[in-house]
């Protein structure tokens, strides 16, 4: 791959520039309404693992998907269709998988991510590969806050870096945004997190979404990097959405699938969860479409996978 430096980078993404070609993103059918006060349109991302080019065009599977260009376009498509019931967020692992980031440590993926207009992100094992000092300095270029509840962070480089919670305001939707990390032991190497002390995410998790139902939020949405499902007792976010009690949304990340409609859980209320991922490399936009129907839960009233593909993206 030729090498490029950092300026020409930041030119070639077209992210820094007068505006995006707007996508046509031909299969959105998300079903319009004449009242779209307490509609919520979902954007999401995970594991997009620096893959700020498409992949090759080698004849692999996913040869030509891709690229923070043509994603750009198609956020800037649906934030025109939509307007302030727009909400983008990421649910980890920014970082690691081609040599931008080996090359530039991450300052180019958050810089893209900021010029998209992300609303928040959380953190994913593999955005520590640089060690906390590098994370650290790499945030200074988001605009967007780093919501992770149950990593503490104290007496490290990164302590004061994230927030256990974020609540932003969407059209007349109140949302409140928390979010948790997979267990580093074993996982990250030591001298990579240091000090960082992982807290059960059930129980953070718990604490954050009812103190934001305490400060009235319509809607909850939890960004996750645990992992949606697995053969043993191992917290994911199938369980965690089972053990919750407030929390509406679940963005899920780290095992990299694809799913081809959200799964729906009942949590411990006996609510609806709605749990969702968008595979990895920034092939998919995952994209929900929701509704604050009562005090209690949301209403999911469609989705969809969009392909960032050249096709997608003229």
């Amino acid at each position: 791959m030729q090498t490029l430096n950092r300026r020409n980078f930041l030119k070639s993404t077209a992210l820094a520039g007068a505006g995006f070609v707007a996508a046509p993103l031909a299969g959105l059918a998300l079903e319009q309404q004449a009242n779209t006060a307490k509609k919520l349109i979902l954007a999401h991302t995970n594991d997009v693992h620096s893959r700020l080019e498409p992949f090759p065009m080698d004849g692999s599977r996913n040869a030509g998907m891709g690229g923070v260009a043509r994603r750009a376009s198609m956020i800037d498509q649906l934030r025109k269709e939509h307007g302030n019931s727009f909400l983008l967020v990421d649910a980890g692992d920014i970082f690691q998988g081609t040599p931008y980031f080996n090359l530039y440590k991450g300052e180019p993926e958050i810089k893209a991510m900021t010029k998209m207009g992300y609303d928040a992100a959380t953190i994913g094992n593999h955005d520590f590969d640089g060690g906390l000092e590098n994370l650290a300095t790499q945030l200074m270029h988001a605009s967007f806050p780093i919501v992770v509840a149950n990593y503490d962070f104290s007496s490290t480089p990164m302590e004061g870096k994230t927030i256990p919670y974020h609540i932003i305001k969407k059209g007349d939707l109140k949302i409140g945004i928390t979010g948790v990390g997979i267990e580093l032991k074993g996982l990250v190497p030591e001298s990579l997190y240091l000090k960082t002390k992982y807290l059960s995410p059930i129980e953070q998790v718990n604490v954050q979404a009812a103190y934001l139902k305490k400060k009235g939020c319509d809607l909850i949405v939890c960004l996750s990097h645990l992992g949606d499902r697995y053969n043993d007792n191992k917290v994911s976010d199938e369980i965690l959405a089972k053990e919750t009690e407030w929390v509406d949304v679940i963005i899920g990340g780290h095992t990299h699938r694809f799913f081809e409609q959200p799964r729906t859980y009942k949590n411990k209320k006996g609510y609806d969860v709605i749990v969702n991922q968008a595979g990895w490399g920034g092939i998919q936009l995952g994209i929900l479409e929701l509704q604050s129907s009562t005090a209690k839960d949301a209403t999911l009233i469609g989705s969809k996978s969009l392909q960032i593909s050249e096709k997608n993206a003229n």
